[in-house]
């Protein structure tokens, strides 16, 4: 029982920090664009608990958690953005959807640089937040780098639409309604099921877990510490 709560404890903060201030750097950019969408629907804030989706924040990472899941997937409430309120949509948009993983990458790099000071607190002190430092370096790592996946709706899709020629960005465009289930299925289900037949594939370690370690070993640099705590 002690294991799990430590796990919890050390887990969730990073969690709902990563994914809830993630929404909010996309309201803060596109009221800066000039969509004030989100700040008069009061969504632009720093407050996590103003972009809590119940399921998506918390109940699903929970499960996933005492599943022992290899990965943890969540979201939060998706900012309001109206478009026609951009004085360059596409471009605009471009900025807004790098928002995300944007603050993913600060709060990382954050997390590590505090973790010069978690190095003077008493031992017991530095075992639940050091953890949990090192644990939200993970979490904003890998949703940085799940999040810049360039398919529509996630954020490195709606950057790519906003960088292609028109042509090709409405094509990447059309692809959103089809975008994550994509994703998820070729990354997660997709294994699965092959496992299930007795093929060994894994699509997430392949392409993606490289992505991941190579930004941790990035943020920890940047914050001067070195990779293995």
């Amino acid at each position: 029982m002690a294991d799990i709560l430590f796990d919890v404890l050390t887990w969730l903060p990073g969690l709902v920090l990563a994914i809830t201030l993630h929404e909010a750097a996309h309201g803060y950019v596109a009221n800066w664009k000039g969509d004030p969408t989100a700040r008069l629907m009061g969504r632009l804030s720093l407050n996590p608990l103003r972009h809590v989706e119940p399921f998506g924040t918390l109940i699903l990472p929970g499960l996933l958690f005492l599943a022992s899941a290899p990965f943890l997937f969540g979201w939060a409430r998706p900012v309001p953005i109206d478009p026609r309120n951009l004085k360059a949509p596409r471009r605009d948009m471009a900025w807004i959807a790098l928002a995300g993983p944007g603050m993913n990458v600060f709060l990382a790099v954050a997390s590590a640089a505090a973790l010069h000071l978690a190095l003077f607190l008493p031992d017991e002190a530095l075992r639940w937040i050091g953890t949990a430092l090192q644990r939200s370096v993970l979490i904003n790592c890998v949703l940085a780098v799940f999040n810049m996946i360039p398919l529509p709706p996630l954020d490195g899709g709606r950057l790519l639409v906003g960088v292609l020629p028109l042509r090709a960005a409405r094509a990447v465009a059309r692809l959103e309604p089809i975008g994550l289930p994509l994703i998820l299925g070729v990354l997660f289900l997709l294994p699965l099921g092959l496992h299930l037949v007795g093929i060994s594939a894994d699509p997430f370690s392949l392409l993606i877990s490289p992505l991941i370690r190579a930004l941790v070993g990035a943020v920890y640099l940047t914050a001067g510490l070195p990779l293995s705590l």
